[in-house]
């Protein structure tokens, strides 16, 4: 990126704050003092409220100013001192009072408060006993029944009020109009507004979104009006640096009196300083024609029949109002655009000679200007093409400027998928449909937000730049319409097995409209894909149902487009058919919501990784929490905790062996405290995607394109040599490089302990302003690209954000000495906060049956007692050893939440017969939390203990080969200190 790119680039993190500050002073409140029959007349012709309503709700804004009315001018006095106006009307036959002796006593009140008199015609004036410029009134305006002339008041008291602020802050243009005709500017003024509101209205329509159509509202041109040679000549000095153009009449005050050349005066200077700013001369004598020739300035007869055809071409022709039209130096077309994105494609081919005709015009600019595009406009309006070594540089460079401007308006908003427009460079967060984003979607739509608009993070992290991958989302409505078309809503009821839903699926007709949007997608994409749910419910505040629906990962690489098409389609109606599957609908009931009540949108996501040989997968996957449930050393709860591992974030999610560490602390590491810790906790396998000859699309089971790789074999590809570390045999020691022979140990100690990348910092940033937006605790998750090609820099991609639980504030419990001394249970890693007083029922696995290649048949054991106790109501405590919900069967049971879904609390025993980590870090863990049911781990060697004796001694209801189902006669007192992480458990006599 260039200096002037980068200057570019900054101005736009800024704009849009900038922006909202744009027209901050509004005409809310106007009075309108006038005798009952001027009123009458007002309201019968136009409708004056209802017009100025109609006029803003047209420009999509909200408060329109409110019209208070009163015959009396006593009474608009007192109106005056019991409410706040920001602008007068008055009209000459006021009964009690002479309407300039009212402004008068207005003025008095409030000096600064605009009166404009509403005249019916000249002879008002020249019957009236007091001058035009009679003090008191600052503006007279003839009135013919015309309701624009009304608006065009209001807009331009406002544009007065504002345009100090306006300009020197956000540039906005400014065109000067010079008038002192009441009759002629009365005409004049409503026209030139309205032409700029057609204009906002055009432009309005190619906005991405609300904030950009806000933004583009609010910088538009600014009319400033004068009526004398001095008013305006010192208009022109003070808003010079912003001027769109300047409108103005022959003849106007000069030194106190009429001047028939002043008007000339005033534009022949403009133009000796700015040769091609548009002008525009004004005149009802013909002969002044030649006059404005030779300034040189456009000319119109105010007389003429076609005026306002006239001034309309002038706008569009002058002030970028219209198609922008490329010409040759002698006035030949070449070309026309209507947007940036056309006005790019045509720069690419228009002669050299056109371009740098309007390079030194500055028309292009004032054009682009138009648009609301300030910062490019600017930045194109100070170009020269001696600047530039060739003009082809100048071409590039100004392309450049554009396409970068139209990626950095796809930033942090939410876009419409147009097939037309659409254009994979500038793809950052796309929708199909009308429905919601659902949660997923939703919580990445609003980090994008947050990242575009936090320049800080931008500025630290230029070499490391923070994305969210390529997105487009399929509304919800698109699954409702999907479903209703293909009678699929029957499906929503149990009884259905999960490979009978997604046939049923899988044989259902798509949206036609939306294959076609699509195949549109799809012929700009080449890299692989990831299709993710993103339910109505699913990553809902404090209710996630994460890990429940199904992701599938597809190469997208096969030489038939048809059959590249085909296989996202089916990974869509999959994704869909997971809606209904077993484990989701156990799930809502739990949190008393019903599977026919779900909703699904689908995030179609460009699947984060690097191509190595045959694989495709990124550096580094992993979760990140902004709140720690199992703080060591001087570690807090708030400084986080993260876990990341080689390849795809599957290791991660499902418990596997990864690298976990605090990112405010990452020399830290607990697990590899020696060397044998290292060799013994360190990953061993990872996921990656394969590539070649993975075209099989009638195979979309989750994991059919993932392959399960050792470590070892891949130590040639540079993600493992960047990770990893060396083990040397002979001397028992870990070495600090994943170059050279030997064992590798995957340590990440390049990153955590030498900081190749600024990767602990840059998740502690990421947590901590995660967490200040969403109000509360999140988890993160995300990957990395390292380049390999560029040290010390990094493609940082954020993948997913949800908020976690965490109850430990909520209320104080206090586990006392004598709870201790009669307890059966007790924990220093302990999840929840509270008591429960409503289990009595305990299911726990014999410990002298166990066996950890029987955990499969273990799994479906605890389904069917649940479905016992829940169909007698009944909440249960689970007590097993590893972790509970486990992807991998030799760590624990690999129970889904079908099998489970009536628990209560969860005990896992750490020891003998399974060592394995907390599992925290999984999807089942944060949905077990998020329902707040309580999960303890019980370690063996430590203060924890369970007494297994006692439980054995209850009562058995139910028997299976490795379960005991026992009952106590009351229920048993849990109780969880949050603070502590502390929890313990006794029975009541």
């Amino acid at each position: 990126m260039t200096l002037k790119e980068r200057e570019l680039s900054s101005k736009y993190h800024l704009d849009f704050k900038i922006f909202l500050e744009l027209m901050s002073n509004k005409v809310r409140e106007i009075l309108l003092v006038s005798s009952r029959y001027d009123a009458f007349i007002i309201e019968e012709d136009v409708t004056l409220a209802s017009r100025i309503i109609h006029e803003y709700s047209g420009l999509n804004l909200s408060h329109p100013p409110r019209l208070t009315r009163t015959t009396s001018a006593l009474q608009a006095l007192t109106l005056l001192d019991e409410k706040q106006f920001d602008l007068v009307f008055t009209m000459p036959n006021i009964e009690d009072m002479d309407a300039f002796i009212l402004s008068r006593k207005i003025k008095e009140k409030n000096p600064a408060l605009p009166v404009y008199l509403l005249a019916h015609s000249l002879r008002d004036l020249q019957t009236s006993t007091e001058a035009i410029h009679y003090e008191g009134i600052d503006k007279v305006f003839i009135w013919s029944g015309n309701a624009d002339l009304l608006l065009a008041i209001i807009k331009g008291t406002e544009d007065a009020l504002n345009v100090d602020y306006d300009t020197t802050h956000a540039q906005v243009c400014v065109l000067i109009f010079v008038e002192d005709s009441p009759l002629y500017y009365s005409t004049l003024l409503p026209i030139f507004y309205k032409e700029v509101v057609k204009q906002i209205q055009a432009v309005l329509e190619l906005g991405v979104n609300e904030e950009e159509r806000l933004l583009i509202m609010r910088t538009r041109p600014k009319i400033i009006s004068a009526q004398t040679f001095e008013e305006a000549t010192a208009l022109y000095e003070k808003y010079k640096p912003y001027l769109l153009g300047i409108i103005s009449d022959t003849r106007i005050p000069k030194q106190g009196r009429l001047f028939g050349n002043a008007g000339i005066e005033l534009l022949s200077r403009a133009r000796q300083e700015f040769p091609h700013l548009p002008m525009l001369l004004f005149s009802s004598e013909s002969e002044n024609r030649a006059r404005a020739c030779q300034i040189p300035a456009e000319f119109l007869d105010k007389n003429s029949p076609e005026l306002l055809k006239e001034i309309h071409d002038f706008f569009l022709t002058n002030l970028g109002f219209g198609e922008f039209v490329f010409r040759m130096p002698d006035g030949t077309e070449v070309g026309r655009a209507n947007k940036l994105r056309m006005l790019g494609e045509k720069l690419a081919i228009i002669p050299d000679e056109s371009l740098c005709h309007h390079i030194e015009k500055k028309d292009m600019a004032t054009w682009i200007m138009m648009r609301s595009e300030i910062p490019l406009a600017s930045t194109i309006r100070d170009l020269s093409c001696s600047s530039f070594s060739s003009t082809r540089e100048m071409r590039e460079y100004i392309i450049s400027l554009i396409h970068m401007v139209r990626k950095w308006r796809q930033k942090g908003v939410v876009a419409k998928f147009n097939r037309k427009e659409f254009d994979i460079d500038l793809l950052d967060f796309a929708k199909i449909g009308e429905g919601s984003l659902g949660g997923k979607a939703r919580g990445l739509a609003f980090m994008s937000s947050v990242l575009h608009e936090e320049i800080s993070l931008f500025e630290k992290y230029q070499k490391s730049p923070i994305r969210i991958p390529q997105t487009i989302v399929l509304a919800t409505d698109v699954f409702e319409e999907f479903v209703k078309n293909n009678n699929l809503k029957s499906f929503a009821a149990d009884g259905y097995t999960d490979e009978e839903v997604a046939q049923a699926f899988l044989k259902a007709e798509m949206p036609s409209e939306v294959v076609k949007d699509l195949q549109i997608y799809l012929e700009q994409v080449a890299y692989p894909l990831s299709v993710r749910s993103s339910s109505l419910l699913e990553d809902a505040q404090f209710q996630p149902y994460e890990g429940l629906y199904e992701t599938y990962m597809i190469s997208n690489n096969h030489p038939d487009f048809s059959r590249r098409l085909e296989s996202l389609i089916n990974a869509v109606k999959l994704v869909y058919a997971s809606t209904y599957y077993e484990s989701p609908k156990a799930f809502a009931k739990s949190t008393a919501s019903q599977a026919k009540d779900e909703s699904m949108a689908v995030v179609i996501q460009q699947l984060v990784g690097d191509t190595h040989g045959d694989y495709y997968y990124p550096a580094i996957s992993g979760v990140a929490q902004s709140h720690n449930y199992y703080p060591v050393s001087h570690m807090k709860h708030e400084d986080g905790i993260v876990r990341m591992a080689i390849g795809f974030g599957k290791t991660v999610v499902e418990g596997g062996k990864c690298l976990r560490f605090c990112p405010r602390y990452p020399e830290i590491l607990p697990q590899f405290s020696t060397v044998d810790d290292m060799l013994a906790n360190s990953q061993r396998f990872f996921y990656s995607l394969k590539i070649m000859n993975s075209y099989d699309t009638s195979r979309l089971d989750v994991d059919s394109n993932l392959e399960k790789r050792n470590i070892y074999d891949a130590r040639t590809e540079f993600p493992i040599i960047a990770s990893a570390s060396t083990y040397d045999p002979e001397e028992h020691r870990i070495i600090d490089t994943g170059e050279g022979p030997g064992g590798k140990i995957i340590t990440f100690s390049q990153i955590l302990k030498y900081r190749s990348i600024p990767l602990p910092k840059m998740l502690s940033d990421i947590l901590e302003l995660s967490r200040r937006n969403m109000g509360c605790p999140v988890e993160i998750e995300f990957a990395v690209n390292l380049r390999k090609d560029n040290p010390g820099s990094c493609d940082f991609y954020l993948l997913q954000i949800r908020p976690m639980v965490t109850e430990e504030n909520r209320f104080e419990v206090e586990i006392s000495e004598q709870d201790r001394e009669r307890a059966f249970c007790f924990s220093n890693l302990a999840l929840g906060n509270g008591r429960r007083q409503d289990i009595a029922d305990i299911i726990f696995v014999k410990q002298d049956d166990f066996r950890l290649e029987a955990t499969y048949e273990i799994a479906a054991e605890v389904g069917r007692l649940n479905g016992a106790l829940l169909a007698e109501k009944r909440s249960y405590l689970l007590i097993g050893p590893g972790r509970w919900g486990s992807f991998d069967r030799w760590l624990g049971i690999p129970v889904q939440w079908r099998h489970i879904s009536g628990v209560g609390a969860i005990v896992e025993i750490r020891g003998s017969l399974i060592k394995a980590d907390p599992s925290h870090g999984s999807h089942f863990f944060q949905n077990i939390t998020s329902l707040g049911i309580f999960y303890v781990s019980v370690t063996e060697g430590t203060q924890d203990f369970l007494d297994w004796p006692w439980l054995e001694s209850l009562p058995v209801v139910n028997e299976t080969t490795h379960l005991r189902h026992v009952r106590l006669p009351k229920p048993l007192t849990i109780k969880i200190d949050g603070r502590k992480s502390q929890c313990i458990m006794f029975s009541h006599k």
